[in-house]
């Protein structure tokens, strides 16, 4: 069962080594790794040149975002089963992947998610936010509910039913992707409950500067599958308030 990683990277010179190393590490050996690298304007493109032996391909051109890199790997991808690492973040260990693929096998999911860190960008042992996906229930999609969108690896099948990521978005489209295909769609879900990336926080969508616009765009997505819009933003917010309760009792109790 071949698996296609995706990493899509725009001037990150300083983590994508290590992202690319969290992956050419990985136990399981049928990877199919794909960097798309927005022509950077920094050194992201050296380094990735420099792992290029044990990268299977390498896109390397302007585009208008990370969804349209992502949708360029995607179809440049030939895996059954698809997932995503994004350029900031890394795996939490060497056998994540032969464990998700375990999942897959052993109960022939459509979709298998788990859990992830989000950790803080210059020390990546302290975590800001500890997010429990928990089980999948499509009435939970309804109230805000979503899982960690690194965590998530699908068939391909499942792309070609609920479609790419939808670039019309800045920030939101991954959960438009999540929200098609967990509420919109009759999936066999499982949840794998481990921790599988540390991310970085600061990107797209944990960025200060960003938070207007990602409420703006997650009403609109809202909106547009049915749902009232602010309702169900505040109830997504609602379902993030635990993750940094919990960060913070790891932190003062790291052995509880």
């Amino acid at each position: 069962m071949k698996v296609s990683i995706i990493t899509s990277c725009y001037n990150r010179e300083a983590t994508i080594g290590q992202a690319i190393e969290s992956v050419l590490s990985q136990s399981y050996p049928d990877i199919e790794y794909i960097v798309v690298d927005g022509a950077s304007k920094d050194n992201s493109l050296r380094i990735i040149n420099s792992y290029r032996k044990n990268i299977a391909k390498i896109i390397s051109e302007p585009d208008k975002g990370m969804y349209e890199a992502i949708n360029k790997g995607i179809k440049a991808a030939t895996g059954e089963i698809i997932g995503l690492l994004h350029s900031d973040d890394f795996f939490l260990s060497d056998h994540i992947i032969s464990d998700i693929v375990s999942v897959f096998k052993s109960t022939k999911a459509n979709l298998v998610y788990g859990n992830g860190l989000y950790v803080d960008a210059a020390q990546t042992d302290k975590v800001i936010r500890d997010w429990i996906s928990g089980n999948y229930r499509r009435w939970k999609v309804r109230l805000g509910w979503l899982p960690l969108h690194p965590t998530v690896y699908v068939r391909r099948n499942v792309i070609e039913q609920c479609g790419l990521y939808d670039e019309t978005y800045k920030i939101a489209a991954d959960s438009d992707f999540l929200v098609r295909c967990l509420y919109e769609t009759n999936l066999h879900v499982e949840y794998l409950d481990k921790y599988i990336v540390k991310m970085r926080m600061g990107g797209l969508s944990t960025s200060t500067n960003k938070k207007i616009q990602m409420w703006k765009e997650d009403i609109r997505m809202y909106r547009k599958h049915g749902f009232m819009g602010v309702p169900e933003k505040l109830m997504k917010m609602g379902w993030k308030v635990p993750q940094y309760i919990d960060a913070r009792f790891r932190k003062r109790f790291p052995n509880g």
